[in-house]
C-alpha cells in the first residue's frame, strides 16, 4: 500500500526543537515532507507575502527527509507546500508544530501554527495544529510525541467529521501526569494589551507589547479549563467566522425599508 504523504510545517522556523519532535513522529507513519520557515514566525495570523518575493530553499535539517525552508510566512509555506514542491500530489495530512506555547482559546486568531493549519484545511488537507504549554527552546518534547502519536493515527484512521482541523494543546506536565484528552470547545478569553515604552540609542521612543491573558470562561468544556486540569485539549476548528447566534437573532434587519 502506498504510504500516507504527511506535510510538516510549524511557525518557530525549521530549525526549532518543536518541529524535530514532530517529524520524528510524523516519519513513524508515512513518507513526510517539510516545509517551514527560515525564521521565527510567531504570531503572523493567517498573513501572506504579496508585495516580496518568497525564496524556497531545499536544506539538510533532517536524516532522510526533503525539507524546504520558506523566506514567507507560516501561510505562505503551506500554498508553496501544495502548488509547487508537493503540485499534483495527493496529500493525506498536515501536521503544524510543536508549537514553543499555547495556542488554546482566542490564542488561535493569532497563531501561525494554527494558521498554517487551517490553510492546509482550506485545501481540503486534514490538518492538526500542535502546541505544547512551554516556551523554552530545550522544553521536553517526549510527552507531546507520545499523544501526538495517537491522534495522528486517528486521523489517518478516521475522517474528520464536518471540518478538517484539529487544535491540540499540550500541558507542561510528565507523560504519567497527563490524564488523557478532552473533546474541547474554545474558551471565551481575550489579552489585555499593555505597551512598555523605551527608548534607543538615539533617544527615540520605542514600544514592546506585553500583556495579560484574561480567562472569562469558567465551564468545565474548554480548552483552558481542560489543560488547567491536566488534560490536553483537542479542539475541532473551522475558517467560517460567522456569529450564528447573532445571525439568527438579527433576522428582522431583512425587513427594514
Amino acid at each position: 500500500m502506498t504510504k500516507p504523504l504527511i506535510l510538516v510545517t510549524n511557525d518557530d522556523g525549521i530549525v526549532a526543537p518543536g518541529i524535530r519532535a514532530l517529524v520524528e513522529v510524523a516519519m513513524e507513519f508515512g513518507e513526510v515532507v517539510v516545509v517551514a520557515p527560515d525564521a521565527p514566525q510567531s504570531g503572523k495570523g493567517h498573513a501572506i507575502t504579496i508585495h516580496d518575493p518568497l525564496r524556497l530553499n531545499k536544506v539538510r535539517v533532517f536524516s532522510g527527509i526533503e525539507a524546504y525552508e520558506c523566506s514567507g510566512t507560516p501561510v505562505d509555506c503551506v500554498k508553496l507546500a501544495k502548488h509547487v514542491v508537493l503540485k499534483d500530489r495527493n496529500i493525506s495530512l498536515c501536521l503544524s508544530g510543536i508549537n514553543h506555547g499555547s495556542n488554546a482559546s482566542i490564542n488561535i486568531i493569532y497563531s501561525g501554527t494554527l494558521s498554517a493549519a487551517m490553510e492546509a484545511s482550506l485545501e481540503n488537507i486534514p490538518s492538526i495544529g500542535f502546541s505544547l504549554l512551554d516556551y523554552s527552546f530545550d522544553a521536553d518534547f517526549e510527552p507531546t510525541q507520545f499523544w501526538a502519536r495517537k491522534i495522528i493515527q486517528y486521523a489517518l484512521d478516521h475522517p474528520f467529521p464536518h471540518g478538517n482541523l484539529l487544535n491540540v494543546n499540550i500541558p507542561k506536565l510528565k507523560l504519567e501526569q497527563i490524564k488523557g484528552f478532552r473533546m474541547c470547545r474554545q474558551a471565551e478569553a481575550r489579552w489585555i494589551e499593555n505597551f512598555v515604552e523605551g527608548r534607543d540609542p538615539s533617544g527615540q521612543p520605542y514600544y514592546w507589547l506585553s500583556g495579560e491573558f484574561i480567562n472569562q470562561d469558567l465551564a468545565e468544556d474548554t480548552d483552558v479549563w481542560a489543560l488547567e486540569h491536566g488534560y490536553i485539549s483537542v479542539v475541532p476548528s473551522m475558517h467560517d467566522l460567522t456569529n450564528y447566534k447573532a445571525l439568527e437573532a438579527m433576522q428582522q434587519i431583512n425587513d427594514l425599508k
